[in-house]
């Protein structure tokens, strides 16, 4: 059964995709704005690449290599390789990108090239955490870091408000698990006592 079914749809009618609503399948979908937040986190990266390539093409024009033809060309290649990624990704990795709380679970499912299906049970996780970096943060975008044993699993380019919401729903539910079986001992141990 998945949680978040009712607070912002029904779940039972296909959603706005920007809005954030349960589609049929009980999962969340991010709002249109994290595709601003990987364009801007991209260019930057691509910049980097840029001014590095620039850079190793302005030292290696004096070089008599043979196989400086080779490196001029991957020099052109790979920025423009890298540019393709980098224009069409943020809508690929917004249309594949969904997440899902139920009672007992958190699922990320997301990926460009190479999709990942994350399941966290409730029980395994240790820590939740809303991270905000600048980018974001101007956005109104945070992720959500759920920290178990085995690493960490993060829900990322929420608005700021459905971060909260998702991090007090983990914590009720561990809470509440807490309980459930900070209570089973002590039933178990009178009932015994009554025999």
């Amino acid at each position: 059964m998945a949680l978040f079914t009712g607070q912002r749809g029904t779940g039972d009618a296909a959603p706005d995709p920007s809005s954030g609503a349960p589609g049929t399948d009980g999962y969340r979908r991010l709002n249109r704005r994290c595709m601003i937040s990987i364009y801007i986190n991209y260019g930057i990266w691509y910049a980097i690449l840029l001014a590095i390539c620039t850079f190793l093409a302005t030292f290696s024009q004096n070089l008599s290599d043979p196989y400086y033809e080779i490196a001029r060309l991957a020099l052109l290649g790979v920025p423009a390789a890298v540019l393709v990624y980098v224009v069409v990704a943020p809508p690929v990795f917004y249309t594949r990108y969904r997440y899902r709380i139920t009672d007992d679970r958190v699922e990320v499912r997301r990926g460009v090239l190479v999709i990942r299906h994350t399941l966290v049970p409730i029980e395994r996780v240790h820590q939740v955490e809303i991270t905000r970096g600048p980018i974001k943060n101007l956005l109104g975008l945070a992720d959500v870091a759920i920290t178990t044993a085995g690493g960490v699993a993060t829900i990322n380019y929420l608005e700021l408000e459905e971060a909260e919401r998702v991090a007090e729903l983990l914590n009720k539910l561990i809470g509440e698990m807490l309980r459930e079986r900070l209570q089973a001992p002590a039933s178990s141990v009178t009932g015994s006592a009554d025999e």
